[in-house]
């Protein structure tokens, strides 16, 4: 396990460059920066620096044959708060692991994959033209929106996503237009409270922090699981 997470990381490290000069020092009402960590952007909101994203080179890690071992990814898919006509956007989709896992348990509902990567896209594309999901639509997000149309989703997920996104405040903001009003929004973190989880930390987050995230942007705890072996398993709900 640890050498798979150790591949992780680096493919964290390979993937995105120093942030612009001009972005050094500067502070705004949401963002603050400053110099950059290890795995860092060295953008920060509310004292959490954003991990820097992983690209395409790592979908090979996200496929491995052991995934389901280490994190017991089935359990976490039996686990989501869903039926068979739920509509369910998985924001960061990557390779479609989870988008095509899902796909199968709502045939009568729907899974948006939204990526802003466009290598991620066509792998998408290609790995629902060959597994023919009739109820899978990919979507081409940005860093500030998923780009969904509003008041559709039953479910959002973001699995080891979030402490990656370049643009959380605004992301979430659009993203709580998608959400029906009793729509959730699942997030699952590598546990920043437990020190064997062997990986970096811009790539881990503890509840507390990610709960001031969200109530900072109109989400609440609506449910907490903690029986997976590596991450939290965290369902909020609007509040606004």
């Amino acid at each position: 396990m640890i050498r798979s997470l150790c591949v992780f990381v680096i493919y964290c490290q390979a993937a995105c460059g120093q942030i612009p000069e001009k972005q050094q020092n500067f502070k705004d009402s949401v963002y603050q920066y400053n110099t950059p960590g290890s795995g860092g952007t060295g953008k920060f909101y509310m004292g959490r620096e954003i991990a820097r994203f992983m690209d395409a080179s790592g979908a090979a890690w996200l496929e491995r044959n052991n995934r389901n071992q280490e994190e017991n990814t089935s359990k976490a898919i039996s686990s989501l708060p869903i039926t068979k006509n739920s509509v369910i956007a998985d924001i960061g989709a990557g390779s479609g692991y989870y988008t095509f896992r899902i796909a199968k348990k709502v045939q009568q509902g729907k899974v948006y994959a939204v990526e802003i990567q466009d290598e991620f896209i066509r792998m998408l594309n290609d790995n629902k033209k060959a597994g023919n999901f009739r109820n899978v639509e990919v979507i081409k997000g940005s860093p500030f929106s998923p780009n969904l149309p509003e008041n559709t989703i039953d479910l959002a997920i973001m699995v080891d996503v979030y402490h990656e996104v370049e643009y959380p405040h605004e992301l979430l903001q659009a993203l709580s237009k998608a959400l029906k009003p009793t729509g959730k929004l699942l997030l699952l973190e590598y546990r920043a409270e437990d020190p064997d989880v062997a990986i970096k930390e811009l790539h881990k987050m503890s509840v507390g922090q990610l709960n001031k995230e969200m109530i900072a942007n109109g989400y609440r705890l609506y449910d907490r699981k903690e029986f997976l072996p590596m991450q939290h398993f965290l369902v909020y709900e609007k509040t606004r």
